[in-house]
């Protein structure tokens, strides 16, 4: 049985979480945490988000920390941030999904799994990122339902 994408960011956040706060070797976290992914697809989705995510960990912290005035990545809870830097995975690495999906969703595992004010704080600092990237034309989704590189102005 496929799981829903949901389902399956929230088990790469539970890898990324532990990653981050046991130092263990990703392989071995991987493995006790995604034992239960039985389908192909279920898997490679996972292991690209997680990959991804500890592969630019810096390039993403660089562009959060340049959108949070006067916030230091330290006081930014460890799982927004983790949740924030696989947002920005999918804005980069995930061609057919839609940013806002990615937005959407990480605003709700944000909810789900961290303080009562994260939800709001995701939210914030994911659409301030993405209309930077966008404007900047470093994010160019073309498809149904995805965004243009072209700019919307909104008056």
């Amino acid at each position: 049985m496929a799981l829903t994408r949901r389902h399956l960011r929230e088990k790469s956040l539970q890898v990324l979480y532990a990653y981050k706060l046991t130092g263990d070797p990703i392989d071995q976290v991987k493995q006790q945490q995604l034992e239960e992914l039985d389908k192909k697809d279920d898997r490679k989705f996972c292991e690209e988000l997680i990959k991804n995510t500890i592969e630019n960990d810096e390039k993403y912290e660089a562009i959060i920390t340049a959108t949070v005035d006067n916030w230091d990545m330290e006081r930014i809870a460890l799982i927004d941030s983790i949740i924030i830097k696989m947002c920005l995975t999918e804005f980069f690495h995930f061609e057919d999904i839609p940013p806002k999906v990615s937005i959407n969703e990480s605003i709700d595992i944000a909810k789900d799994f961290s303080t009562r004010n994260s939800g709001k704080f995701v939210n914030g600092v994911l659409d301030a990122i993405l209309e930077k990237l966008q404007a900047e034309k470093l994010i160019s989704k073309k498809g149904k339902g995805l965004i243009s590189g072209k700019r919307h102005s909104v008056t």
